[in-house]
């Protein structure tokens, strides 16, 4: 029987989830330097522009989507029940972030949910404090639109509740199971990461 050479066998998925999210955690390591396509192409505010950038911005922030991609690491129960319940908290985040003056220091603080994920995946903190992480997330999304006319804004605020709807189903919906399997030494690598990568972050602000 001829014996198939190692790189051709196939790859379980707990075995590859590990190098895909350290490849992300290294891809991500400097903030970005523009967190929505606004930036990035120098749109002017409408309808269409805003539903684009609300479906583009949690995919150009290293620091949204790490924090939304590890949430498999967290082993949450009941993924649909927690995907609901973020969303809403996210929603009322960025509403909150339209209607009142930014908090001094909000980068800051999002770098530090990284953090707080990461103790909460090594069993070091509960995991409903990720349901303030998720609120403050969405609080800095509403950032970029401030000023914008109503129905930008708005078809901002729904393209962002599609894209996180579609980065929790795939976090809480087809990564938790491989994330799961994982030894308990790789989560505390890839929580060590995290907390890394949020530390960084926040240096980064502190320190230009």
């Amino acid at each position: 029987m001829i014996q198939r050479p190692s790189w051709l066998l196939p790859v379980s998925a707990t075995r590859l989830l590990p190098a895909c999210v350290l490849a992300l955690m290294l891809l991500t390591a400097a903030p970005a330097s523009a967190h929505h396509l606004m930036e990035l192409f120098h749109l002017q505010p409408s309808p269409l522009a805003g539903l684009m950038s609300g479906i583009g911005h949690p995919l150009l922030g290293p620091d949204h989507l790490i924090f939304l991609l590890a949430l498999a690491l967290v082993g949450l129960q009941r993924s649909s029940r927690w995907m609901i319940a973020l969303l809403v908290v996210g929603l009322l985040g960025t509403l909150v972030g339209l209607t009142t003056p930014q908090l001094p220091g909000a980068d800051l603080l999002l770098a530090l949910t990284l953090v707080v994920e990461g103790l909460v995946v090594i069993g070091r903190l509960p995991t409903l404090l990720l349901v303030p992480c998720f609120a403050l997330h969405g609080y800095g999304l509403s950032a970029p639109v401030l000023g914008w006319d109503a129905a930008s804004t708005a078809s901002y605020v729904l393209g962002l509740l599609l894209s996180q709807a579609a980065l929790l189903l795939l976090s809480l919906g087809l990564l938790r199971n491989g994330a799961m399997a994982l030894a308990p030494s790789t989560r505390a690598l890839l929580a060590g990461g995290l907390i890394g990568i949020g530390a960084a972050f926040g240096w980064s602000l502190i320190v230009p």
